[in-house]
């Protein structure tokens, strides 16, 4: 993170923070003037981190507005859908050990449609992923695995409902990706075509339609899922929070272990033992653990193939990786 600076008294966002933040932690304004310190933290939003040392504060405000080509309708609807899915989840029991849901502090669409959450202490996967390969040591990621699918698990199983599957609507997402990458011309017609087909194919199979909705992340990135001691899981971003399969978030953990082992070692199969070390922990969280793991691991090429596609059209991903990324996609995918 960058520090930015000082928050000055006399910036609105000082005002909300100190009289309307503050005591929710514990700190009236009696208490001391704050002073808060401003870092910029690495995210596609725009996201800060205030820590007013005095009073031993930290929170995180992350601005839905502001942002190019986004209108203050759609930045307002962020900011709404994220404080009402950490609220949500938390009132499910998602805020004590080992599960625990960032807290949301407030919401102002008069400051740049902010949200306030609390500050959590954890370490990212992505450094867990990184140490196990640079150090060759796997028994620092096993661990974090399995606390992740108790924590996966625990959230789909709990808001499971009647309803099946609407796997059209992962389909409309995978031509929303398709249409990225052929605009950014890492993806051309023909190539573009050729995975429209693959996806047709799983739309075809019962499988994909078959399995309960359940609420799902939607996006387990490594950056976005922090541990603390044991089991325990720190949840942030929750703005694409959504009903859907319960491999959809499987998937995208199995693609980013694959792109994390092929970025950094070349070797997307190096992966296999953590990938599937992580999939029999989640199953053994149902009554018959074989037939769940069959069950997800039947849907999981889709999901995964999905992900590699996702990662491949960021812009800070480079051409000749991106086109690795790209080719690892269609094999999944086939």
């Amino acid at each position: 993170m960058k520090y930015i600076g000082q928050l000055p008294a006399g910036d609105p966002f000082y005002g909300y923070l100190r009289y309307d933040i503050l005591p929710l932690l514990g700190t009236d304004a009696k208490s001391g003037v704050p002073e808060f310190r401003v870092y910029k933290l690495p995210a596609s939003n725009h996201v800060y981190l205030y820590e007013d040392p005095h009073n031993q504060i930290r929170v995180i405000g992350k601005f839905f507005g502001g942002v190019p080509d986004v209108a203050p309708e759609t930045a307002f609807h962020h900011m709404e859908c994220e404080f009402n899915n950490l609220s949500y989840l938390r009132s499910l029991g998602f805020d004590c050990y080992p599960h625990y849901v960032v807290r949301p502090l407030g919401r102002n669409a008069s400051l740049n449609y902010v949200l306030v959450e609390e500050f959590c202490y954890g370490t990212p996967l992505a450094d867990f992923i990184t140490k196990a390969i640079r150090k060759g040591d796997p028994d620092v990621l096993y661990p974090k695995l399995t606390a992740l699918a108790y924590f996966l698990a625990t959230l789909h199983n709990r808001t499971a409902g009647d309803s099946t599957v609407d796997f059209s609507k992962d389909c409309f997402y995978f031509n929303h990706i398709l249409e990225q990458l052929m605009e950014s011309g890492r993806l051309n017609p023909h190539e573009a075509g050729r995975l429209h087909q693959l996806k047709d194919r799983w739309r075809e199979k019962p499988c994909m339609w078959e399995d309960c909705q359940v609420l799902i992340h939607s996006d387990v990135t490594p950056a976005n899922i922090l541990f603390g001691d044991g089991l325990w899981v720190i949840v942030i971003d929750l703005e694409r929070m959504k009903s859907a399969d319960r491999v959809f978030d499987l998937g995208r953990v199995v693609a980013e272990l694959q792109h994390f082992f092929m970025q950094q070692t070349g070797d997307k199969w190096l992966a296999e033992p953590f990938i599937g070390h992580f999939l029999w922990e989640y199953a053994c969280h149902f009554p018959d653990r074989d037939a769940a793991f069959r069950a997800i691991t039947q849907r999981i090429p889709f999901y995964a193939g999905l992900t590699l596609l996702r990662i491949a059209r960021n812009r800070w991903i480079h051409g000749k990786y991106s086109r690795r990324l790209l080719d690892e996609a269609a094999k999944t995918l086939g």
